[in-house]
């Protein structure tokens, strides 16, 4: 079938893959841009678990104030040269994982770094509440598992929806920059920082707030 420019042109923007690939990924996908932007994010996959396993030792740490210095992030992301941590497409990507640890205050950049206790702490939660269902034991582990994604994809940064686009993962962003760029990029470790987070509250501070809530209603 034939493929146009003007279509190349949009697959291009989109995933920033060469020419040859968009048009290769959209007549492999019948000229579906939909579908030719998972070919790619597939090839792009492939290309980043190539470079998954090369040190990755350049990089930036970025530090972001949301909200006029309500919460402050302080973010360290790696790649292998100190070219491509210079480069706008790298800077662009830290700002964004930075805003975006801001607003979803992930807890773990991914599910290894979660601790054995913490996991085993959080599927004890789920069965003891399958169990009080009445749910049967083999079901019981199924629904145990699942809630272990579903909690995963909650605290993970990578396993996160991405704040700018909800319909793909962090980790899928991820893996477009790795194929662009050419590099190993690794989301190493950040800091996320809330006014009062962690505080007890005053008791007149709750008295007032009790107050105003009665006078309220």
């Amino acid at each position: 079938m034939s493929i146009s420019m003007a279509d190349i042109k949009e697959l291009r923007t989109a995933t920033g893959a060469g020419i040859a690939d968009c048009k290769r990924a959209l007549t492999e996908s019948d000229g579906s841009i939909d579908k030719a932007v998972e070919f790619l994010r597939k090839k792009g996959l492939a290309a980043a678990a190539k470079k998954a396993g090369r040190l990755a030792s350049e990089g930036l740490v970025h530090a972001y104030i949301h909200g006029g210095g309500r919460i402050g992030v302080l973010l360290e992301v790696n790649c292998e040269t100190d070219f491509v941590a210079g480069t706008d497409d790298f800077k662009a990507f830290v700002h964004d994982v930075a805003l975006h640890i801001a607003a979803y205050n992930p807890q773990f950049v991914k599910r290894d770094d979660v601790g054995e206790d913490v996991i085993a702490k959080e599927r004890e939660i789920y069965r003891a509440q399958a169990m009080e269902s009445g749910k049967p034991e083999h079901i019981a582990d199924k629904i145990v598992e699942g809630r272990l994604k579903k909690w995963y994809g909650e605290v993970c940064l990578l396993e996160q929806n991405w704040v700018k686009d909800p319909d793909v993962k962090t980790q899928d962003v991820l893996t477009e920059l790795v194929a662009k760029i050419g590099e190993n990029v690794s989301i190493r470790r950040f800091e996320r920082f809330e006014v009062g987070e962690g505080l007890e509250k005053r008791q007149d501070d709750l008295a007032e707030e009790v107050a105003k809530q009665i006078a309220d209603s």
